[in-house]
């Protein structure tokens, strides 16, 4: 069956100005190209309402009415990690009725609730982070501009497809109800680090082979490349990292102390409230977007080192202005917070990087 013709409203008055000159309304619509039953539709609406716009369409009837959307809304937030088909299959026992997946989730959509993988929040580090969120908040740009913000992450070729996903509010990444208790990971890949600060940032570093000691912090981090970044600074220079193992090892602690550098005193495992937390993000999506894309390791590093070296100052400078909003946010969340955030790059190739 043909489409209804459906013409523009100054077509439509046209025809309505020649059939009031006397043309017919043969001769109307074969001018228009169009059935002559259109015209007289057109005419008749015109006669009628004195306007020949397209009257409102009501469109297809929804599937739920509200009260079902509630009850689904409702059974996500009350079961975190419920799945849409189950879903479904909760809505057919209470309603009688089947409806699809997708249905279930646009209603979700429209309720506020978004699949998001969980995130991991042992009790025993909420308190602290709202300790150093309460202190720090009122940090000034010049007193964040002696700190060096430095992380590690992981990046691979290869995606986990068994992540957990849970359903939840936009802006509740932290609250207690989307947390887990703990988190593991599995795959291989190559390991950077680096460290950014208003107006400037390391290099990137490729850690190749074995597993990152303290002996290897000191030789491949702190040595190359904190201790001349420091002397960059100026006195007043701050170390930030992320409480991870190597950092804490008795020979990391000898090193600092005898090159006078100050560390900042951290709440383990907070990537939220590391700045430099969001780059890994940005390395990974612009590393995907090289021509041609990464099929080895060695060419996912080499994408990541020529990313890391085109890196815009003014992005790095706009997470760092971000902390005393990231302080703010940890201290309206209360207790509330996560650890180890199991945020993947998804990217071509399915880049992605895992908190240490």
């Amino acid at each position: 069956m043909s489409r209804r013709s459906r013409l523009p409203d100054s077509l439509r008055w046209r025809a309505v100005g020649w059939m009031e000159m006397g043309l017919s309304q043969a001769n109307a619509a074969r001018r228009l190209n169009v059935s002559r039953s259109v015209v007289q539709r057109l005419w008749d609406q015109y006669q009628s309402e004195d306007s020949v716009s397209r009257r409102h369409v009501s469109g297809r009837p929804r599937v739920t009415i509200p009260a079902e959307d509630r009850f689904l809304a409702l059974s996500a937030r009350r079961r975190r990690s419920t799945t849409a088909p189950q879903l479904v299959a909760d809505h057919f026992v209470a309603s009688g009725r089947k409806i699809s997946a997708t249905t279930v989730r646009r209603r979700l959509h429209n309720a506020g609730l978004y699949a998001r993988r969980p995130v991991v929040c042992p009790p025993q580090q909420r308190r602290a982070r709202l300790c150093w969120a309460r202190e720090h908040v009122s940090w000034t740009r010049q007193q964040w501009a002696f700190v060096l913000f430095t992380d590690e992450s992981r990046f691979t070729l290869e995606s986990d497809s068994g992540s957990l996903l849970i359903w939840r509010e936009q802006r509740t990444r932290y609250h207690q109800s989307n947390t887990l208790e703990r988190h593991s990971y599995r795959g291989g890949g190559s390991m950077v680090w680096a460290g950014i600060s208003l107006g400037g940032h390391t290099d990137l570093h490729v850690f190749h082979g074995g597993t990152l000691t303290g002996v290897r912090y000191w030789d491949e981090i702190l040595d190359p490349y904190v201790r001349p970044y420091a002397g960059a600074i100026g006195n007043y220079f701050i170390l930030m990292d992320n409480n991870a193992r190597p950092h804490r090892t008795v020979v990391v602690e000898v090193y600092l102390e005898g090159h006078g550098l100050e560390r900042m005193e951290w709440s383990a495992q907070s990537p939220d409230l590391n700045p430099i937390e969001h780059l890994w993000n940005y390395l990974g999506r612009q590393d995907a977007a090289l021509s041609p894309p990464a099929r080895s390791l060695e060419e996912l590093e080499q994408g990541l080192l020529c990313v890391w070296s085109s890196l815009p100052i003014s992005v790095s400078d706009n997470l760092i202005d971000s902390m005393e909003s990231r302080c703010r946010q940890c201290i309206q969340l209360g207790v509330d917070t996560f650890l180890i955030r199991t945020h993947f790059c998804n990217v071509s190739m399915t880049f992605y990087h895992i908190k240490l």
